[in-house]
């Protein structure tokens, strides 16, 4: 990974709002991915990886490990060390496999550090995505953690809010009438990053795009 370090990638991550630090190479997501098809999946070289600090190093690591031996305490320490708002993103992807996504979110959505906070809503965008064995109303159960955390005015918690609410309203036809009357409700807050998450919400989520997809879904089952 040393060998794979570019200068220009670092400066153009910075960019992004990815903090260069002594400890970024500059290798991209690509590189990382490829890397991640090479060597499959290890838990033993993962724990290394993040070890390691690099900021690459720990985006691999969250690629490679197995979610079937991630413990709750393997979280707690990774969450704890997130400095960055991509490393919490692609680690979100890792936690949202494993059994203890659903009881993390209520845990760190109730945290102050930002990166805590953030991990929160993204492993609910990551969830309300993928995972299809959540209900319908697992989700809407979400919707107070959205309210209460979108008076939040730090940019990578109010932008992981209003991705856990896009995402959810995205998932099914019911979902998405519960999140545009929440997004509406947000978008009348008195607070500006509450405006903010509303109507960006509501943007999408009424879009001709994201409608005509619904309609042509099959109606879900109450569970």
């Amino acid at each position: 990974m040393q060998a794979m370090a570019s200068r220009r990638n670092k400066e153009g991550m910075a960019r992004f709002g990815i903090r260069p630090t002594t400890t970024t190479l500059g290798i991209s997501i690509w590189e990382l991915r490829r890397l991640k098809r090479e060597i499959g999946t290890d838990h033993r070289l993962a724990q290394q990886l993040w070890a390691s600090k690099i900021h690459e190093a720990r985006i691999l690591a969250s690629f490679i490990e197995d979610p079937a031996r991630v413990t709750s305490s393997q979280m707690e320490r990774w969450v704890r060390a997130f400095d960055s708002w991509d490393i919490v993103d692609q680690v979100s992807a890792l936690f949202a496999a494993t059994p203890y996504a659903r009881a993390k979110i209520r845990q760190w959505a109730a945290r102050d550090e930002e990166f805590v906070k953030r991990a929160a809503f993204s492993l609910i965008a990551e969830l309300a995505w993928y995972d299809k064995t959540v209900t319908d109303r697992g989700f809407e159960a979400f919707f107070p953690l959205i309210t209460r955390a979108s008076t939040d005015e730090r940019n990578f918690v109010k932008k992981a809010v209003n991705w856990a609410l896009r995402n959810i309203g995205k998932r099914n036809r019911r979902l998405n009438r519960g999140a545009v009357a929440l997004a509406k409700k947000l978008r009348a807050s008195g607070s500006p990053s509450a405006r903010w998450i509303g109507a960006g919400a509501l943007r999408e989520l009424t879009s001709e795009a994201v409608q005509r997809r619904l309609a042509g879904m099959r109606p879900k089952p109450v569970l």
